[in-house]
């Protein structure tokens, strides 16, 4: 897998419906999904998510390719919880196979699927959030969302702004840590080859000039913050003002709409 691959963080600029919206919208109607993906217990549930998701990816012109590259890291996480729902759901009756003290039941292959299915869409969904969704944007509807909690002097913007320039950073240090390897290869270190003890000592010598280069990164930002007079965001305007429009309405209504049919399928056994 090449560092590359990942694409979390990233921004594809475009025009379409889903760039357009609110960004408070997308993330509501982000939160929206992931708990109908929780709520959803059987096949029909699944397959109705599975469907508007890919609608979305359609409607957002990222293109299958990017999401599924962006899948690519964590397959083995999908993978290994997959496993462990096979072979640790009980079930009833005599097991489908047996070996050893594990026991697969036909439970398990449901419980490992639906798994592997909300796992997959729910890193999906929040992929396509940032896709689609300038790191500005998604600040801004952050602290909106957060406004609230200023009532109990939680520092939003500062929260919203941590959050933002660590998600914006991800795709920098991925690169950095690429620009490393290579620098590291050209000299004679292997990363390819051996175990995989031998592949996490090789990565270790990676770890000091990704800090340091981390280290210098947010030194200088900090100091580009301070030379253009940041102090947070007491008394700071924004160059978009948020607004909603009919298209966040129908995007909130259909969300929630979501979830109360994924409620109803679920009290039908769907």
């Amino acid at each position: 897998m090449a560092l590359k691959d990942i694409t979390l963080g990233q921004y594809f600029p475009g025009n379409t419906i889903l760039h357009r919206l609110d960004p408070r919208t997308k993330l509501l109607c982000t939160i929206a999904y992931i708990v109908a993906l929780f709520l959803a217990k059987h096949l029909v549930s699944y397959l109705l998510l599975m469907a508007v998701l890919a609608g979305l990816i359609l409607v957002s012109k990222v293109g299958a390719k990017a999401v599924f590259r962006g899948m690519r890291p964590i397959l083995f996480i999908i993978v290994f919880t997959a496993v462990l729902n096979l072979f640790y759901t009980p079930g009833q009756g005599e097991p489908l196979a047996s070996f050893w003290v594990f026991n697969i039941y036909t439970e398990g292959i449901w419980a490992a699927v639906f798994m592997i299915l909300r796992i997959a869409m729910l890193i999906t969904c929040t992929f396509l959030l940032t896709y689609t969704t300038s790191p500005i944007l998604l600040t801004d509807g952050l602290e909106t969302l957060m406004g609230p909690l200023k009532v109990l002097h939680v520092p939003v913007h500062e929260l919203a702004m941590m959050m933002s320039i660590a998600l914006r950073f991800i795709p920098t240090l991925i690169e950095e840590t690429d620009k490393i390897m290579s620098a590291q290869k050209a000299r004679g270190a292997d990363f390819e080859t051996g175990g995989l003890m031998q592949k996490a000592k090789a990565l270790i010598p990676l770890l000091v000039p990704l800090f340091i280069s981390a280290f210098r990164r947010a030194d200088e930002l900090a100091v580009a913050m301070e030379c253009r007079c940041y102090h947070g965001g007491g008394g700071r305007t924004r160059m978009r003002v948020l607004k909603l429009r009919g298209a966040d309405i129908a995007a909130l209504t259909g969300a929630a709409a979501l979830c109360v049919l994924v409620v109803v399928l679920g009290r039908f056994g769907l």
